[in-house]
């Protein structure tokens, strides 16, 4: 099968790979139908993971390259014999966030944080989507049958963009009715911030970002007011559109120290600072002003303890989703579709779908 592979800092190739096959009894095999890419696969790609070489050295002494990728939906090929929930040819989302169901955080709803060879895996520490068959762990915890009403794009996207900004955006946030709202960055988990946080009636969203045309979009998702942060004054734009006095709730939706910087001088007294950007390196922390305003701030990688629910609120057309796929390319255009994805803003690109 043909596979998008990571072999080190700058280094990524489509080759053939051989179809993976059934490890635990609790595997699955997915013929996959669409996949897309995610600012993380960009972040492997620039060298932002060098664990993903080290640990695989430390395991067989040598690192044969990594199939990118945790996001998709496909069809059950084939499943381990203690796989009771799914069959062949079922279609299925893929969840980002693989589960066992039964370690002391799989309790707890931490999925994230499975003990027993879980968690963000997929594309990471196993091989994963970005490629025409995936072997899936603990399938019977980690898939979801598509409904037939369910628009396929926005199925894609439930495998991991929008239960992140749901859970560590605005739920972290603990957005409430008449809240204030800042969402720095206005790439797909902007978005999907944006687009989740409405679900919790807020009195008012600002959305900040660089690039007009995403900023125009997110006006047309539900934004009640866009601000422009190429001049700097980002900061100052905030605070008067909220008479001085900051947001209730900042979601740093980027990863970067001058997004996480407008958060932390926007957020009011006993207000939410919700990071759910990927950072790769250090950022300061303006604790010495911070410390006496009965802030709260959180960090984290997806659970997807809500991705039933949103699947639900996706099917009822509460979530327009459909509208961040901007660009579609045939498994055969990858390469393509990187070079796209990597120039967003210039191509005018929020996410990306690959069809099979």
């Amino acid at each position: 099968m043909k596979a998008m592979v990571y072999y080190g800092e700058n280094d990524i190739r489509v080759e053939e790979r051989e179809r993976p096959a059934i490890i635990e009894p609790t595997d699955a095999i997915i013929k996959l139908t669409k996949t897309t890419i995610c600012g993380t696969d960009l972040g492997i790609w620039k060298g932002k993971n060098p664990e993903i070489e080290e640990t695989e050295k430390k395991k067989t002494g040598h690192f044969n390259g990594r199939i990118l990728g945790h996001e998709g939906i496909g069809i059950v090929e084939d499943v381990g014999s203690a796989v009771k929930r799914f069959k062949k040819g079922d279609k299925v989302i893929i969840s980002c966030i693989s589960r066992c169901g039964t370690c002391e955080n799989c309790q707890k709803q931490l999925y994230s944080h499975c003990l027993h060879g879980g968690g963000w895996i997929m594309g990471y520490m196993i091989d994963g989507t970005q490629a025409e068959y995936v072997r899936t762990p603990f399938a019977d915890n980690s898939l979801y049958t598509i409904p037939e009403n369910l628009n396929e794009n926005v199925a894609v996207m439930l495998s991991d963009a929008l239960p992140t900004g749901h859970e560590i955006g605005v739920q972290n946030g603990d957005v409430k009715p008449g809240d204030t709202v800042a969402i720095v960055g206005a790439g797909p988990i902007g978005m999907s911030c944006l687009l989740t946080a409405q679900l919790y009636s807020p009195s008012q969203i600002i959305m900040v970002d660089m690039d007009d045309n995403r900023l125009s979009m997110a006006i047309e998702l539900g934004a009640t007011h866009v601000v422009n942060s190429k001049d700097g004054k980002a900061i100052e734009k905030i605070l008067e559109l909220t008479n001085g006095r900051g947001v209730d709730c900042a979601i740093e939706a980027v990863g970067l120290e001058p997004t996480w910087n407008i958060c932390q001088h926007v957020v009011k007294e006993g207000g939410h600072l919700a990071n759910v950007g990927v950072h790769g390196k250090s950022v300061n922390f303006s604790l010495e002003k911070l410390w006496i305003k009965n802030l709260t701030i959180t960090t984290g990688l997806v659970k997807t303890n809500t991705t039933d629910m949103l699947l639900k609120t996706c099917c009822s057309g509460q979530l327009p989703m459909e509208k961040l796929a901007t660009h579609h390319f045939k498994f055969g255009e990858i390469v393509k579709a990187y070079d796209v994805f990597k120039h967003a803003a210039d191509e005018k690109a929020l996410k990306v779908i690959i069809d099979y």
